[in-house]
């Protein structure tokens, strides 16, 4: 039984570009010829659809509040994937009860055929952005080189792995001045983990440098990979899924509830 393979895009702190690379990432696997559906998981403060500059009609508070299916919720975007939008500004979808979160993961055994399914998660440490973490196989974590960026993503691994066995980081560096800067900052979060906590596995999946062209497109509403191509930033992000398109998936579970658990279990 094929299923997914399933991975937060996640961030200690905002305004690291967390969602903008989620998307990216998005286009370059679906231009690949995979299969890709987008969870927007910032519940409440959403803004998947934004960057995109599309405009569903219904997003996973009509999933809660008027018995909407998935299929009615399953957006497709002009970019070869489709997205699952959640709502902004709307304050029942930012404290989810354990009977929605596991009904939302329910739901989710419903979507067939997709090869990647990305979780674009809150910033931060609050039980929304815990809970995602932990049911997806893998976690990208984005961080960028100030020292705030760093501060919240070891508080974030450390959360993870104290309180819920999460061990295994990829570790991606965004808005980079060049590669030195960005292997600098990964030695830090390294270096941290490594002295402070036990048994924490980082792989350094690559850097994404500052580049204006970014801004452009977010201004545009536009994914960067598709405004300008050419961009430093476009050709890190090609060869970032250039590497997600490699990774294996995990062969061990770590006990937590996980999307498409039912096929996960019947697998191993």
């Amino acid at each position: 039984m094929a299923y997914p393979h399933v991975f937060s895009v996640t961030s200690g702190k905002g305004g690291v570009g967390k969602t903008n690379v989620c998307v990216n990432l998005a286009c370059e696997l679906a231009a690949a010829g995979r299969k890709v559906v987008l969870l927007d998981a910032d519940l409440g403060l959403a803004n998947v659809d934004i960057v995109l500059g599309v405009s569903p009609q219904k997003n996973l508070y009509h999933l809660f509040s008027n018995g909407s299916s998935l299929e009615d919720i399953l957006f497709p975007t002009p970019y070869g994937f489709s997205i699952l939008p959640s709502a902004s500004g709307v304050a029942e979808m930012l404290s989810l009860d354990t009977g929605q979160k596991l009904e939302l993961l329910e739901t989710m055994d419903a979507l067939e055929d997709i090869d990647y399914l990305l979780v674009d998660t809150g910033a931060g440490i609050d039980s929304n952005v815990m809970y995602f973490n932990i049911a997806v196989q893998e976690r990208l974590l984005v961080l960028t080189p100030e020292p705030t960026s760093l501060t919240d993503a070891y508080a974030m691994i450390k959360v993870l792995k104290l309180d819920h066995g999460v061990d295994s980081f990829r570790v991606l560096v965004n808005m980079a001045q060049n590669a030195a800067q960005a292997k600098e900052t990964f030695v830090k979060l390294y270096n941290a983990c490594d002295h402070f906590l036990t048994g924490i596995s980082l792989d350094y999946l690559g850097m994404i440098p500052a580049d204006p062209a970014v801004r452009r497109a977010v201004v545009a509403q536009k994914p960067f990979v598709r405004h300008a191509a050419d961009a430093p930033a476009s050709q890190a992000l090609h060869r970032v899924a250039g590497q997600v398109l490699n990774w294996q998936a995990p062969t061990q579970l770590d006990g937590n509830i996980k999307f498409f658990w039912k096929k996960l279990i019947f697998q191993h």
